[in-house]
């Protein structure tokens, strides 16, 4: 558990510039909203969907981002401000992935099972973009604000504005 705080600290600390002291990091929403998260997705996993779902909307009441419990997410994520980001239940994001505000892996309505994105290590997502539907994002791949995309992206690619 302690190696738990100590990477999501140092994922943190890594990541934004404007964190001056080892204290502030526990104010920041990422921080609080990702504890949540684990909670909750330990409760999903063993199919306890309503203690899950508590813990997943307690954290969205308190920072503004909304992370299903049974979403997939790797090492090292992180997500920069914040407010406004939406992750769906079949999501997976991979390891070393960095979201900004307003970013929405969301779904089509179209299907059935995987409905949400897979993004794979090293992906950047700007802010206000929004990824729709079981799409691949491919590694480094980075998504510019604001931009729309529902078809896969190969790895090392940079997409801005409308992708589909």
């Amino acid at each position: 558990m302690i190696s738990f705080f100590q990477n999501l600290y140092q994922t943190i600390l890594k990541n934004d510039p404007a964190i001056h002291s080892k204290w502030e990091v526990v104010l920041y929403p990422f921080f609080k909203v990702y504890i949540c998260y684990k909670i909750g997705h330990f409760f999903y996993r063993h199919h306890f969907y309503f203690l899950a779902r508590f813990f997943s909307e307690f954290g969205k009441r308190r920072t503004g981002i909304e992370i299903h419990p049974g979403a997939t997410i790797g090492k090292n994520f992180f997500i920069d401000h914040g407010v406004g980001v939406v992750i769906g239940e079949t999501a997976v994001i991979m390891d070393n992935v960095t979201l900004y505000h307003g970013v929405t892996l969301g779904g089509t309505g179209k299907e059935k099972r995987k409905r949400h994105p897979t993004i794979e290590n090293g992906v950047m997502i700007g802010a206000g973009a929004t990824i729709l539907g079981n799409i691949r994002i491919g590694e480094n791949a980075k998504i510019g604000a604001s931009s729309i995309v529902l078809k896969d992206v190969p790895k090392n690619k940079t997409i801005v504005g409308i992708y589909k």
